[in-house]
């Protein structure tokens, strides 16, 4: 399982450990992942994603999971979130035209 958001597409950043003496030593920064499950309205279906804190705050402040989702680029979302994207634009058209 990568450590990789699957809304924001956030993941391990590479930077130094600076001891006192001004050594530095590469570390990693890992993003801070929580395993969700987030309800979408038009679906009327939970899915379980794997998203950073930061990005769960998002979610909270749009309104849900679907206004992020429509709103994120295609090349930051995993495979599942664009899977959940494409669903969520196929049943708003579907109820648009009817």
């Amino acid at each position: 399982m990568s450590r990789r958001c699957e809304i924001t597409g956030v993941g391990p950043m590479v930077g130094h450990n600076v001891s006192h003496s001004n050594i530095k030593t590469k570390r990693r920064f890992m993003p801070n992942l929580a395993a969700v499950k987030l309800q979408s309205d038009s679906l009327g279906q939970a899915f379980s994603l794997r998203i950073t804190n930061a990005a769960l705050r998002t979610v909270d402040f749009r309104g849900g999971l679907d206004p992020v989702l429509l709103n994120s680029r295609d090349e930051v979302l995993s495979a599942k979130a664009l899977k959940i994207k494409r669903a969520v634009k196929a049943k708003i058209a579907e109820t648009a035209a009817a």
